[in-house]
């Protein structure tokens, strides 16, 4: 029976740059050994450029060029019997190969979510083991809505991890506070950097000043998926054409008691409802998911979904709890109100709201007078425009309710 060939997907390439140089871990070594066990005889184990073999029993035991061994290694046109000896010899050679095999393997496991996560980190999907080694030897930084991911390699193969807020890439790590489990991330998420709590996980509002700098594989995961609830998984469900997404109207049947309110808001001009809800809440600024849920199964959103790397599947409590706010406040009888505004003050209003909206209020100078959001200009306006009852221009809310008294 013919030997194991040499596996040629994925060969290193010719202009592959210097990977460092990486010593066998015993470890990997013993689970390559146990791999081969659970093979039959001449089953190849394959990695990057080659692979390896429990050796098969033949009736001519050496043919002088090829004597007998435990394990046979095919790299290039001839495969070569080893013994256990012979293999651990060889397999040092490429020790980049086999730490890359064993880290995958074993240390992450089954393919899914995290492994998959994992290796588009460092692009292991497109990029030889030679590659990838040369940049995680120098550092591999990917990210992760408001996180910078670092992904390093140490002398034996080994992946590790710092997790960090991207505005603090670069920033030594004693300069920030550092921790080591992935669960104190819980502590790190609950509160933005004013102290306000975030009930949107996914929110850019996330605080910084903290590292994890020195993690593993499966702690890192951990991280990530403990700041970004099932961000990995979703994105995973994503690349293999298995995310399931549950449309506007879909979600909206399902509410019950006191949300079921929000199954009312669909009275023709629904659409146009569900419209202002998507730009309010969905949009890049507001939320770090790609929207991709619409209004239906056939009619689509005229809002733009968002640009970030994990998606949206369905609508979240944030945006159903501020939607059953929204059905009742939309459910008034509109009036007319009469004010009398400068277009001055026409625009400072416009200023003000849009400056409110975006967040913008905390970035104005209180001595920029020029802004219509400066908070003296609005004091002013409030001043001018407001009665001693708090009624814009004099005029009251429910005018019905003052003739009464």
């Amino acid at each position: 029976m013919p030997e194991p060939t040499a596996d040629s997907a994925d060969p290193p390439q010719e202009d592959d740059p210097e990977p460092p140089e990486i010593d066998l871990p015993s470890d990997a070594f013993d689970a390559v050994l146990d791999a081969l066990a659970e093979r039959d005889p001449g089953d190849p184990l394959r990695f990057e450029g080659f692979s390896v073999a429990r050796g098969k029993e033949t009736d001519d035991e050496s043919d002088g060029e090829n004597p007998p061994g435990d394990y046979v290694l095919a790299d290039g046109d001839r495969p070569t019997r080893l013994s256990e000896r012979e293999l651990h010899a060889a397999l040092s050679e490429r020790a980049p190969a086999v730490t890359d095999w064993y880290v995958f393997e074993r240390v992450v496991g089954e393919f899914g979510p995290r492994r998959a996560f994992l290796r588009w980190l460092e692009d292991a999907d497109g990029a030889t083991v030679a590659a990838r080694y040369a940049a995680l030897a120098e550092g591999i930084e990917r990210a992760w809505g408001e996180l910078r991911i670092t992904a390093t390699v140490t002398d034996r193969g080994e992946r590790r991890y710092d997790v960090r807020h991207a505005d603090d890439a670069g920033v030594p790590v004693d300069e920030l506070d550092a921790y080591d489990d992935p669960l104190d991330a819980r502590d790190l998420v609950t509160f933005d950097e004013k102290g306000r709590y975030r009930p949107l996980k996914t929110a850019p509002s996330l605080a910084g000043g903290w590292v994890f700098p020195d993690l593993g594989p499966r702690d890192a995961y951990e991280a990530v998926e403990t700041i970004y609830p099932a961000t990995v998984a979703n994105w995973h469900r994503e690349r293999e054409g298995e995310l399931d997404v549950t449309h506007w109207r879909e979600a909206m049947e399902r509410q019950s008691g006191i949300y079921g309110v929000i199954k009312t808001w669909d009275r023709g001009e629904g659409y146009e409802h569900v419209n202002w809800v998507a730009e309010a809440c969905c949009d890049d600024s507001q939320c770090l998911k790609r929207r991709e849920w619409e209004y239906d199964d056939e009619t689509d959103l005229d809002v733009d979904g968002g640009d970030g790397v994990f998606p949206c599947r369905e609508p979240c409590s944030v945006v159903v709890s501020a939607a059953r706010k929204w059905t009742r406040l939309e459910s008034e009888v509109p009036r007319t109100y009469e004010f009398e505004l400068t277009p001055s003050e026409k625009e400072q209003v416009e200023d003000i709201i849009d400056a409110v909206a975006d967040g913008r209020t905390d970035e104005i100078r209180e001595a920029d007078t020029k802004e219509g959001a400066n908070r003296y200009r609005a004091r002013f306006l409030r001043a001018k425009l407001f009665d001693d009852e708090g009624n814009l221009g004099g005029v009251p809310t429910d005018p019905d309710e003052e003739d009464e008294e």
